[in-house]
């Protein structure tokens, strides 16, 4: 790891095969594909420059990723990386456990995140051991949790992860901490996601695609019907 802090952040990629097909009605597979690697840079760009971050660790066995993560000076690790995203995250957690370095991790969905948000968590944390989490816009997604050691609680991805993580926390005699952060919130999935995420201007590489492609009014139009 680079860095001198006491977090590594951890970023899933299964690759762009099938990718974000619940955006099919928006996009095409190309799209989707293109769409999925630029929200990854985004999110790469942000925690490359949070010096407080010890490092970054990708794990993926995607080439094009792969790549992105080279440029931002990420990690890259195939580990575990076609075992969804919570075997992903649980793989790179031992790691960590036998690195000494606490868990954060995010998904490459988010492309709003931004410095602060990142460096938000970190001074939210608990000195100690803890868990601390960010949920998606709709309190049922993890869209940013931090964990020491990096295997205190149990982590499990999904639908409806939220709560069930905020059990299990307490479940370890620890009380989560939970930080509320709108452009952490915002992953991109569906439709009304990617509405959303058009309606707020950003200097980010996923919105400079979707202006390229012109669909932006497309995409409002689909989502509002």
């Amino acid at each position: 790891m680079s860095g001198s802090g006491r977090f590594c952040a951890v970023v899933p990629f299964k690759g762009t095969a099938q990718v974000k097909q619940r955006l099919a009605a928006a996009l095409s597979p190309p799209q989707r594909q293109a769409l999925a690697l630029a929200m990854l840079g985004d999110v790469l760009q942000t925690l490359s420059a949070v010096g407080e971050l010890r490092g970054v660790l990708v794990v993926t066995t995607d080439l094009e990723a792969i790549a992105l993560a080279a440029q931002f000076g990420a990690q890259v690790s195939p580990d575990h990386a076609h075992e969804g995203h919570t075997g992903a995250v649980t793989g790179a957690a031992k790691r960590l456990v036998a690195e000494g370095t606490g868990l954060m991790t995010v998904p490459g969905d988010i492309p709003l995140v931004a410095p602060d948000d990142i460096r938000e968590l970190l001074a939210a944390h608990a000195p100690a051991a803890g868990f601390t989490i960010a949920p998606a816009s709709d309190d049922l997604g993890s869209n940013a949790v931090l964990c020491t050691p990096a295997n205190a609680v149990p982590l499990r991805f999904g639908d409806n992860s939220f709560f069930p993580h905020l059990a299990a926390a307490r479940q370890q005699g620890i009380e989560p901490r939970v930080v509320r952060l709108p452009r952490i919130a915002l992953d991109i999935d569906t439709p009304e996601d990617l509405a959303q995420f058009l309606a707020t201007p950003s200097p980010t590489r996923a919105r400079a695609l979707l202006d390229r492609w012109g669909v932006r009014a497309a995409v409002q139009e689909r989502a509002t019907a």
